[in-house]
């Protein structure tokens, strides 16, 4: 999963904090907006309602009341106002419409003028037509110059009629929208600039320094070099640049501690592995003298199943194991005892049984190691006289079943003891041998070996004359 970047995480809190900000700000703006225009809105229908009160007042002074309706028409043609008339009261029509029933005002907006005697309002700005209606209640006194209870049959503080006047107030509106859209547009563009500026901030201040910290970073620790904090423009970098080199500074000091271990404990392990060799190489020599073999055999035998192994094309490390633990093939042969041993007739079936023990003894003495080599050779001991039909001893295992190493060791022990000159025998000639070879391919060895074999036989001869051998006396 993609994670986002500290830039795309910083904007993006960033802009939701100011796009919440700019809400509230806007919210209240256009409140307080609308409160503000409403309040000037009424302030107009209230000057224009006072207007025509004044108006009338006037003509009642003049005594011209009959001309009022001309002035009514000619309030109505001033700009904004599209309505305006008077609304008598109860005490007014009583007094001069005596033979009219008086018609109950119904008008809720009127109705609450007269009520209260204070002004009421209704705005309805959200109309294709926006407008603001203003009732203004008459109330009789005769504090001031006109004496209201001298011409009416009224008391004081009642209301007697009201003012009526609507305006239009699209202006207004159209104004208000205006100069809130100019507000959205500001605060979008100071969106948009603090947007652009955090990103470069944070591109130059923080992404391109984290960058080029991790990279040099990364190359003053493969270096070995310190991390420059005169790079950076910021303490927090230039900080982190020298806890880095302190931290360089002690991981350096410690693998140079551990290459140094490591390198001892290569040098332990190779001088282990080469003392380890030895041994093996001389324990083979041991059973080697102890058998009374020809001398050399055990170093042949390790020399021809290199060549076999490396013939086959086995790792390196199979190759290296089988040339080492060759000459613990037959170290078995130190728990037999003398007389089977260096008996120098035929065995009988029971003596030849514990002659055969000693792939087993062998196997005992190596098997309990956890060392590759004494593995390797102990598998070496066990199996090297298996047959590839399944005729050897001690398993009876048959073809494949037998160890690859089984299988050269097989090869290289027969070919040598044929090819030696021991007290008992003449050493065979390569034709008798090959004959042999041949007769046994697919019952005592395994036919690719012996192909193997026949495709390089010179080489064997050639190991052979390299450490020859002499007959040694059994007597």
């Amino acid at each position: 999963m993609n994670k986002p970047s500290i830039k795309t995480i910083t904007v993006k809190n960033l802009v939701t904090f100011l796009l919440i900000l700019s809400l509230i700000l806007l919210v209240i703006t256009g409140l307080n907006l609308r409160a503000l225009s409403t309040k000037a809105i009424e302030n107009q229908a209230l000057a224009h309602a006072e207007l025509v009160r004044a108006g009338l007042t006037a003509h009642m002074k003049a005594g011209i009341m009959d001309k009022r309706d001309y002035y009514l028409n000619e309030i109505k043609q001033l700009t904004q106002v599209t309505n305006v008339h008077i609304v008598r009261g109860q005490a007014l029509e009583k007094q001069f419409n005596p033979d009219q029933p008086w018609q109950r005002i119904t008008d809720p907006l009127t109705r609450q003028a007269f009520d209260t005697g204070k002004p009421s309002f209704t705005l309805r700005e959200f109309s294709m037509n926006p407008s603001i209606r203003v009732v203004i209640p008459y109330i009789a006194s005769q504090k001031h110059s006109l004496n209201c209870l001298s011409c009416h049959q009224v008391e004081e503080g009642e209301v007697i009629g009201a003012v009526d006047i609507e305006l239009d107030v699209t202006e207004y509106r159209n104004h208000s929208l205006v100069v809130l859209a100019i507000i959205m547009l500001i605060s979008t563009v100071f969106l948009i600039l603090i947007r652009v500026n955090t990103n470069r901030t944070i591109q130059n201040h923080v992404q391109a320094p984290l960058e080029t910290l991790i990279d040099n970073a990364m190359s003053a620790y493969h270096n070995q070099e310190p991390l420059k904090e005169d790079v950076f423009s910021t303490k927090e970098f230039s900080s982190v640049a020298n806890e880095i080199n302190l931290f360089n500074t002690e991981i350096i000091a410690h693998q140079n501690q551990l290459k140094d271990k490591n390198d001892e404990l290569l040098s332990l392990n190779d001088e282990i592995e080469s003392t380890l060799r030895e041994t093996v190489y001389t324990m083979g020599v041991i059973e080697e003298q102890r058998s009374k073999e020809t001398n050399n055999h055990t170093r042949r035998v390790s020399l021809y199943s290199k060549f076999l192994a490396q013939q086959l094309k086995l790792t390196d490390r199979d190759i290296e194991l089988i040339t080492t633990a060759a000459p613990l093939h037959d170290i078995g042969k130190l728990g037999i005892p003398d007389d089977i041993l260096f008996k120098p007739g035929q065995l009988d079936g029971k003596e030849r049984g514990m002659m055969e023990q000693h792939a087993r003894i062998g196997y005992t003495m190596l098997c309990h190691s956890k060392r590759d080599i004494l593995q390797a050779g102990a598998i070496i001991a066990l199996q090297h006289h298996e047959r590839w039909d399944g005729s050897g001893y001690p398993q009876q295992l048959k073809g494949e079943e037998i160890h690859i190493y089984g299988r050269i060791i097989a090869v290289a022990d027969v070919f040598d003891a044929l090819y030696s000159e021991r007290v008992y025998k003449d050493a065979w000639s390569i034709e008798r041998i090959k004959g042999l070879f041949e007769e046994e391919k697919g019952k005592h060895f395994d036919p690719v070996l012996v192909d193997i074999f026949f495709a390089n036989i010179d080489e064997f001869v050639r190991i052979y004359k390299s450490h020859p051998s002499t007959v040694k006396d059994l007597s």
